[in-house]
């Protein structure tokens, strides 16, 4: 006797269900009652819908399980939101958690900003990092936090906030979302970088701007898509313009270039970029004007000339160490010094980047900072160049820890992202954010309302510059120089914490030889 069973699959099984309940629902019609063939409207497209999925070959759930197997997808489209309201704790959530998602929202707010009953982290985790306090707390009279950036080659510095708005172009947000981040930084006085989709009319609302260019040169580029000195000098010269940042690569997509969905590609933000109107759009990795080192520097100078003497400087997401030397080998060869550079950590943000870039290219912020602060003291620069912090810098420790790093500013992108009421839907690219941050449906970026949100966006600046003071003085710090690295602790491990001097130590053996005799 043969033991081969036919099987019955699953899906012949879902087929077999709704044959028959279309043959109930036809048969309790016909002998009691007609009202029952309304229901027919649901079961024979179901059928219909069964049948179509059995026979197609995209998906294989569907094909196996015909019409359940939509739930699945129902469920994982959720997924971000059930996480969030229903299994995380106060603690867990990535990239940020809860407790540091409220506070944000408390701060923008204006309300209770405190927590109860005790810390919910483990200090023995780990990872845990802290701050050794003074017993000689010290009270600090100036009350904002701010840094001069432009050294002596520069003739217009501007006195920045310690804490400003991080790179987030309009097209990647929305109008009403990029007004109320501007009117939120003319309130409280410090900038908003501009991102590198260009200056929109709802950046120019009176809050200060810092212009990035990238390697697509928007509000600055040709018909060719290349560098036009005619339109950068048109732009940076307008009073608004404080500062002009040039992009060369971003954390989250270091090396990859900005990426623009079409979906978010409108004809206003085509007109500003001067690209087709509902393409995706994509920056290329590398820049045009310049393909090495000395061409950056030499660069950055006809930025400078053509701006009328702002202050210049250049972002980069740090890879390659023997690169970052050869930058600082040419600016102290040409003799031509920009005024910051931007550090990003490749933990930092974006609407839209590939999973490998986003979580496995790039150096992190800590490591980035401080190489880049040693190599600028190994080459005599480091007092005039500014280095500025990004990379989920949201609350007053953030701050501390990378100024002791040789920050002496940071950017803040989506902690301002939160003060506007974003709630980590994960949904940046699709053109759909819930709460019409980072889209360009009307039907959902209305929602967002400038008047409320400029005040959110001041008060979070505010009360987060407000607790940044409050730790220095529990620290003893009373200027900004005071903040060191060695008053910084990380747990390496159950048994062992070490200081962020430890940690973070740079031996001259960093500089590559082939620059070594610069340094004599």
């Amino acid at each position: 006797m043969s033991r081969n069973q036919k099987s019955v699959s699953a899906s012949g099984v879902i087929i077999l269900i709704i044959v028959l309940l279309n043959a109930i629902i036809l048969k309790t019609a016909y002998i009691n009652n007609a009202d029952y063939y309304w229901a027919l409207l649901i079961l024979l497209p179901l059928l219909l819908l069964a049948i179509y999925n059995i026979k197609q070959k995209k998906h294989a759930v569907l094909r196996n399980y015909p019409v359940i197997g939509y739930l699945r997808y129902f469920l994982e489209s959720i997924r971000p939101e059930m996480r969030q309201y229903f299994f995380e704790s106060d603690a867990d959530g990535k990239p940020f958690n809860r407790r540091q998602r409220s506070i944000v929202y408390q701060r923008a707010k204006n309300v209770r900003q405190t927590v109860a009953f005790g810390m919910q982290v483990d200090p023995n985790e780990p990872g845990y990092e802290w701050m050794a306090h003074s017993m000689y707390p010290v009270s600090i009279k100036e009350k904002d936090l701010r840094v001069s950036i432009g050294n002596d080659q520069c003739r217009q510095p501007y006195s920045a906030s310690i804490l400003n708005i991080g790179a987030m172009s309009y097209g990647a947000l929305s109008k009403t979302a990029v007004q109320a981040l501007n009117e939120g930084a003319q309130l409280g006085g410090f900038a908003q970088n501009t991102g590198e989709g260009g200056i929109s009319p709802y950046h120019l609302k009176g809050g200060d701007l810092i212009w990035q260019i990238g390697t697509g040169y928007f509000g600055c580029r040709n018909e060719n898509g290349n560098f036009s000195a005619e339109l950068f000098k048109e732009n940076a010269c307008k009073p608004q313009v404080k500062m002009i940042e040039l992009k060369l690569s971003q954390g989250a997509k270091p090396g990859h270039g900005g990426i623009l969905p079409a979906v978010k590609n409108t004809t206003e933000i085509a007109a500003i970029r001067n690209v087709p109107v509902n393409t995706t759009i994509i920056s290329p990795p590398a820049h045009t004007a310049f393909s090495n080192a000395e061409g950056l520097v030499l660069f950055l100078e006809k930025l400078r000339k053509l701006s009328g003497g702002k202050p210049i400087g250049f972002k980069l997401c740090i890879g390659s160490k023997k690169e970052f030397n050869e930058i600082c080998y040419y600016i102290r060869k040409v003799g031509i010094i920009p005024d910051f550079i931007t550090i990003d950590g490749s933990e930092g943000g974006t609407g839209a980047a590939p999973l490998e870039f986003t979580d496995n290219v790039g150096m992190p912020l800590y490591e980035a900072l401080t190489f880049a602060s040693k190599t600028l003291q190994l080459y005599g620069l480091k007092d005039q160049v500014k280095l500025i912090a990004a990379g989920k810098i949201i609350s007053g420790f953030d701050i501390l820890k990378v100024l002791a790093l040789g920050a002496s500013s940071c950017y803040s992108a989506r902690g301002m992202m939160f003060s506007l009421g974003c709630i980590q839907a994960l949904r940046c690219d699709s053109g759909k954010c819930p709460v019409g941050v980072a889209t360009q449906d009307p039907a959902l970026y209305k929602g967002l309302d400038v008047t409320d949100k400029r005040v959110r966006v001041a008060s979070f600046h505010k009360n987060t510059i407000k607790a940044t003071i409050e730790l220095m003085e529990a620290c003893g710090y009373k200027t900004l120089g005071d903040i060191n690295v060695a008053s910084f602790f990380r747990r390496i491990d159950t048994l062992n914490t070490k200081s962020f001097e430890e940690i973070y130590a740079i031996n001259k053996k960093v500089i590559n030889k082939t620059y070594s005799p610069l340094l004599n």
